[in-house]
C-alpha cells in the first residue's frame, strides 16, 4: 500500500467533449476525499495542448495521478513526459501513441472507428497561430449516439451532441513525441464496444505500454459516464499502488 501523500486526481477530457463528463467520476473520487481537477483541454494542437495541461501539472504540489479520455491520452503522453509529480497515467479509452505518431495514425490501425470523414463535419474558424488549421471538426448529430455514447441516456447524448467541443484538426496530424507511459506506470480501460477508437486498438496500445492492469467492460467510447464506478476503482487502484508498482519493475513504466 502506498504510503505517501493523497495524490491530486487530474482528468483531462478529449475531442467533441468537455471536462463533464467526469461529473459522476470525480463525484466519486472526492467521497474518497482524493483531491480532483478537470482541466479544460484546449483542442488546438497537440503541442500547445500539451504545453497547456504541463503548466496545469506544474502548478499542483505533490504526487499527482494523470488520467485521459479519448485525445486526451495524447496529450497526456506528451506533457506528463519526465515530469517528478506524476506517479501514474490511467487511460479511458484513450490514445497512448509511441514516439512519433499521430492520432491519424493510430484511429484507423484497425477497423470500426465511426468517425469517417462522411460523419463529420468540418467548419473554418479563426485560428490564432500558424501551427493551427483553421479547420476544426464536429461529429454529426444523426451518429453521435452510435458513434460516441450509445449506452447513456439518448436525451444527454442529444444534448453532449449539440454542446460537442470540436478540434482542429491539426491536433490529430501532428506526431507525437517520447511517450511518458515509457517511464510512468499505466492503467487502460477498453470499452469492448467503442465506436470511436476500436476495442483492438485500445488492446495493442495496452500491451505496448505494459499495462500494469488493463480493465475491459461492456461500454461505449464514454465509458466513465457509463461505468464510473468501475472507472474510479480503477483510478484509485493506481493511486493507491503507483508507488509500489515503480519498485518492482525494471523500466518504470512496464512490468
Amino acid at each position: 500500500m502506498n504510503s505517501s501523500p493523497r495524490p491530486t486526481i487530474v482528468l483531462l477530457h478529449g475531442s467533441f467533449a468537455d471536462a463533464s463528463g467526469f461529473n459522476d467520476v470525480i463525484q466519486r473520487l472526492q467521497a474518497r476525499r482524493f483531491p480532483t481537477i478537470a482541466p479544460s483541454n484546449p483542442l488546438r494542437t497537440l503541442v500547445s495542448d500539451a504545453a497547456y495541461l504541463r503548466s496545469v501539472l506544474d502548478s499542483i504540489e505533490g504526487p499527482i495521478v494523470l488520467v485521459a479520455h479519448s485525445y486526451g491520452g495524447m496529450v497526456i503522453t506528451n506533457a506528463a513526459t519526465g515530469h517528478p509529480n506524476v506517479g501514474a497515467l490511467v487511460y479511458i479509452n484513450a490514445f497512448a501513441p509511441a514516439d512519433g505518431e499521430a492520432a491519424n495514425d493510430l484511429a484507423y490501425k484497425f477497423p470500426g472507428s465511426m468517425l469517417t470523414p462522411e460523419h463529420l463535419t468540418v467548419r473554418p474558424y479563426p485560428a490564432t497561430d500558424s501551427t493551427q488549421s483553421g479547420q476544426e471538426a464536429y461529429i454529426n448529430a444523426d451518429v453521435f449516439y452510435e458513434a460516441f455514447a450509445a449506452d447513456v441516456d439518448p436525451g444527454t447524448t442529444a444534448a453532449m451532441a449539440a454542446t460537442q467541443r470540436p478540434i482542429d484538426l491539426s491536433a490529430l496530424q501532428q506526431p507525437s513525441g517520447p511517450p511518458a507511459w515509457d517511464g510512468i506506470p499505466s492503467w487502460f480501460i477498453i470499452g469492448q464496444d467503442d465506436n470511436t477508437i476500436p476495442a483492438d486498438l485500445h488492446q495493442y496500445m495496452a500491451e505496448r505500454a505494459g499495462a500494469v492492469r488493463t480493465l475491459e467492460l461492456p461500454a461505449s467510447h464514454v465509458v466513465m459516464m457509463s461505468r464510473p464506478t468501475e472507472v474510479v476503482d480503477v483510478i484509485v487502484e493506481a493511486a493507491e499502488t503507483r508507488d509500489d508498482v515503480r519498485s518492482r519493475v525494471g523500466r518504470s513504466g512496464q512490468t
